[in-house]
């Protein structure tokens, strides 16, 4: 408080006589609110023991619902788009051609079923071709192939059963296992050397197996080199046949699992155990070869592993911020000090967490490695009120009763604490809402809105009663820390050194013509009998808080401004200190600021420099922990097999006239350029074959698709790409249905040619005469991703500029929230740049991060254009100053604390936490410039003003001196007058 705030009710305002109607409004409202404040901080006080155990008691029964606690097992609906076209193009191919209809061949980048496992096996040395290892890999595809899982029985008494992958399989069309077509490739390679036959040749990456088929296996061997120029394997436009292969670095195989039932994808899981453990003993015992497995559970399971990589490091940041806070709220007077205080604000944000995940999980809702960012969000905004009102509290004055300390200080900080968590549940709650597509987005906001508003609660309550019963130990002279009574000044002077120090204090008697609120100016005179002279000024321009000033006295030439702890400099705080007697005349020197503005500028370039480079991360393997399956799988499947893209499927979803010669040329025009496994450009060339017009009509293309072309072995595979639909009693079936694949030739940047691929054959299927759509799985992490995982944030960053907007007309001044909408802006600015120049892609936690720098840029730098633009009357680097004082300490300890909490968090050996933890940094690297360097700087030249109002004349301003103390020899007289 900067005045004395028991008599609120007395207080009056000079208010300009013909007021616009919107400061009108602006000042009605204001001290309305502060009145509500004031009246809460007294109720609170008076029942600190309720508001002190009820949070407790809350979070330990809301802590016992952790037996419900569940984790989100679907990552695909997490990390993709919610609603997309991809996912709607998904289900219609699924229904027209599932996996389970295939009975000939699979593609392990095209069919995602719901189970399988997969491995990459590479060649240290050699190729993989090489009679020793291909001897070796197909022993493996035996071991796995014979691997057997148990399971116990459903019911009690009917034992167990054992389950093989030949019950578990994909069965073809002769009820054998579906293998990939490598596998056969290298069967006939090993049994031609087995009986001394010339070994086939094996083309890359379209190859002729024994039956005459042709398969494509470009996403099954890797690392291939051809018997071409340099080694380069060269490929023949037509898409038929490639050039032979002379070695290869490694070989991918996929085994697909049935999953039926409940009961079997219970099976399936557990088979997938079994292959991953068999292939890690495989592997040891067999160094030549290097093995990555993955399965279909894989990336759920790394993604949550992140959760259990982090546990000890958050522990180890709490611990951290847990000090750092006791540091920051101790002192050297004992009394003074509240150590505890700053253990009790970690406290509070723990239980509010734990509170938080009690609501959680009695609604059902589930945990997933996102979440490791709430914390952070909880810990920078309650570390920021903690120690607002732990400064607030340290200036009021302390001859009155802790009740009245403690309305005093929620009537000074509560309404910017408030106005900062509406910012913060703003950002977080429309992030929330059904505009946001991105499922984890929406989640992850949801959760952090509800934490923060608990938080706000326990802060209120919680938080506020331990102040409470800290100021009466205050009060009773006892000693911050041990609680002990601290004698008074005679008795110490016999005891030892360090007990003096340890038990330093000064005493009322010591201070009572020096307790004044701190931050309110004051006129210091060397007359003994007239010591210090407090004044508060109030006009219709004060709005944000009390406005304070100095006034003129009739005093001889040595009067100068001080401040209350200038005449016991070593009790005041350590940081206070600093900022009041260094870094504030630093700061707002006049040779200082033409730096800062080019440090400014630079900051600004940087930014922007990122900002033109920022990059999507739709990898979903970029969110989980290193060194994982998934992770090496990643990386394997990137160095080996990034020559192609994923198998894309062009599906004919409507009935086409295929016999027309027109509709042939498009569609193989539209396939031209591709590697493709084509029904209709294989039956076409069969017709050439035998001299048959490629354009007949329909029931005799029909009749010789279905009669001939289909019944040969070569060609029978292509049943499983064309559906017939019967029309009518005699007549030939039309084709319904039907479907192609493509591969495109790629190079480093595959996802980014995905993402292009996709946007152009799209544009082209709306302006095609043939109905079709492509499809891979990896298009529905790439579709509208950019736009999915930036409209949450332009959505936040868009409200609470409205809200600030709509706040200007109400309750603080258009200038404060102009300043801090552009402050938002520029913190948003450049931790968007700066994180781009670190390497962070724009994922769903980089958009979590940025969402929630919103929050606590508002919390860091709010209170201080707040409390400097309440100001009037003086110079504008005195009132610079004397904001940093009273609002840019608290956020220098809040950015302290917070930051060190991310210290431990580094060492986590995960890509998600990595990328939460250069977020968040830079989030509070960006805050503290802009509210201790940027702000104080332009704030000295650039509007508000400071100057008097011109059209207020004498009586334009009233001037109160409230306590004038007289000090003769005998006694001490307090006198109340008004000039």
């Amino acid at each position: 408080m900067l005045g004395g705030a028991t008599e609120l009710s007395g207080r009056w305002e000079r208010l300009d006589p013909r007021p616009r109607a919107a400061r009108m409004l602006r000042q009605v409202l204001h001290a309305g609110l502060r009145t509500s404040f004031h009246a809460l901080g007294r109720f609170v006080a008076g029942h600190a023991v309720f508001f002190a155990s009820a949070p407790v008691l809350l979070s330990i029964l809301l802590g016992a619902s952790f037996s419900r606690y569940r984790v989100e097992g679907d990552v695909e609906s997490l990390l993709a788009p919610k609603h997309s076209l991809a996912k709607i193009e998904g289900n219609l191919v699924e229904s027209l051609f599932p996996v389970n209809r295939s009975k000939h061949a699979l593609y392990s980048d095209l069919q995602t079923p719901g189970r399988y496992g997969r491995v990459i096996v590479t060649a240290r040395r050699g190729s993989v071709l090489d009679p020793l290892h291909l001897d070796t890999i197909l022993q493996l595809h035996r071991r796995i192939y014979q691997m057997q899982v148990t399971v116990p029985a459903m019911t009690v008494g009917s034992g167990s059963f054992n389950y093989s992958f030949s019950y578990l399989c994909l069965p073809d069309d002769r009820n054998i296992c579906i293998v990939d077509d490598i596998i056969r490739a290298m069967e006939e390679i090993q049994s031609a050397r087995t009986l001394n036959r010339s070994v086939p040749v094996l083309r890359y990456p379209i190859t002729q197996l024994a039956d005459g088929r042709q398969a494509y296996i470009g996403h099954q061997l890797g690392g291939v080199q051809g018997w071409g120029p340099g080694g380069a394997v060269r490929v023949q436009g037509t898409g038929v046949k490639g050039e032979g292969v002379r070695s290869a670095k490694a070989v991918q195989l996929t085994y697909y699992l049935h999953s039926r039932s409940g009961l079997m994808d219970r099976v399936a899981g557990q088979w997938e155990k079994a292959f991953c453990a068999e292939l890690k003993l495989f592997g040891s015992l067999h160094p030549k070869l290097g093995l990555y497995p993955s399965t279909s559970s894989s990336l759920r399971t790394d993604f949550q592993f992140s959760s259990v990589l982090a546990r000890r490091p958050l522990l180890a940041s709490l611990g951290v911020c847990g000090v750092l806070a006791i540091l920051c709220c101790s002192m050297r007077d004992c009394v003074r000090s509240k150590p505890w205080l700053g253990m009790l604000a970690l406290l509070s944000v723990t239980l509010s967490g734990l509170t938080a995940a009690g609501i959680l999980n009695l609604t059902g809702a589930t945990y997933n490695s996102t979440y490791l960012g709430i914390p952070f969000v909880m810990l920078g905004h309650g570390l920021f009120g903690s120690f607002e009102m732990l400064s607030s509290w340290r200036r009021t004055r302390e001859d009155q009763h802790v009740k009245e300390r403690v309305a005093s200080v929620f009537e000074d900080i509560m309404l910017r604490f408030s106005g900062s968590t509406m910012i913060h549940l703003m950002t977080l709650g429309l992030a929330a809402s059904p505009l946001t597509n991105m499922e984890a987005v929406r989640l992850f906001c949801r959760t952090a809105a509800l934490a923060i508003t608990i938080s706000y609660i326990y802060m209120l309550s919680f938080y506020s009663s331990c102040l409470v019963f800290t100021g009466y130990l205050e009060t009773r002279y006892r000693h911050g820390c041990f609680c002990r009574r601290v004698p008074k000044p005679d008795r110490l002077d016999s005891k030892p050194a360090w007990y003096r120090c340890l038990m330093y204090t000064r005493y009322q008697d010591e201070t009572q013509s020096t307790n004044i609120p701190h931050g309110v100016g004051h006129t210091h005179v060397p007359n003994p009998n007239l010591t210090h002279v407090e004044t508060r000024t109030e006009n219709s321009s004060g709005v944000c808080g009390h406005t304070a000033s100095a006034i003129q006295t009739h005093s001889p030439p040595d009067i100068h401004l001080t401040t209350p702890t200038d005449l016991h400099p070593q009790d005041s705080h350590f940081l206070l200190g600093c900022v009041r007697r260094c870094y504030g005349d630093w700061i707002t020197n006049t040779y200082v600021k033409p730096f800062v503005v080019l440090l400014y500028l630079v900051y600004i370039s940087f930014g922007l420099m990122g900002f033109l480079q920022v990059t999507q991360g739709s990898d979903p393997s970029a969110l989980v922990a290193m060194d994982t399956a998934t992770v090496l799988y990643t990386r394997a499947q990137q160095r080996y097999f990034s020559s192609y893209s994923p198998v894309i499927g062009f599906y004919i979803y409507e009935s086409a006239p295929y016999w027309n010669a027109s509709v042939q040329r498009d569609l193989l025009e539209y396939a031209k350029g591709f590697q493709r496994i084509s029904w209709l450009e294989a039956y076409l060339d069969y017709l050439s074959d035998r001299n048959e017009s490629t354009s007949q009509p329909r029931e005799n293309f029909t009749r010789t698709l279905r009669q001939s072309f289909l019944r040969e072995p070569q060609f029978a595979h292509f049943a499983d790409d064309i559906i017939f639909a019967e029309r009518g009693q005699g007549e030939e079936p039309d084709v319904a249905a039907s479907r192609i694949f493509l591969v495109a030739k790629t190079t480093e940047n595959k996802r980014e040619e995905m993402s292009v691929l996709l946007d152009t054959l799209r544009r082209l299927s709306l302006t095609s005469r043939v109905r079709f759509l492509i499809f891979n799985p990896s298009f529905v992490y790439l579709d509208r991703y950019a736009t999915a995982v930036s409209s949450p944030l332009r959505h936040s960053l868009l409200a609470v500029l409205f809200l600030l907007g709509l706040s200007s007309l109400v309750v603080v001044e258009p200038l404060v929230s102009l300043w801090l909408g552009l402050t938002l802006l520029s913190v948003q600015f450049g931790v968007l740049g700066f994180m781009t120049l670190w390497g962070v892609e724009m994922d769903c936690v980089s958009v979590l991060s940025l969402i929630s720098a919103l929050g606590h840029s508002a919390d860091c730098s709010g209170p201080l254009l707040c409390g400097f633009a309440s100001g009037r009357g003086e110079s504008r680097t005195r009132w610079v100053r004397l904001a940093l004082e009273r609002h840019g300490v608290p956020s220098l300890q809040t950015l302290v604390c917070y930051s060190a909490a991310l210290v431990p968090v580094c060492t986590v050996r995960s890509n998600l936490t990595r990328t939460l933890f250069r977020c968040l940094l830079l989030t509070a690297g960006c805050s503290a410039l802009h509210t201790l360097a940027f702000l104080p700087t332009l704030l000295t030249f650039l509007p508000p003003s400071k100057s008097k109002d011109p059209r207020l004349g004498r009586d334009g301003q009233r001037q109160e001196v409230e306590c004038v103390e007289m000090n003769d020899s005998t006694r001490v007289v307090d006198q109340i007058t008004t000039v």
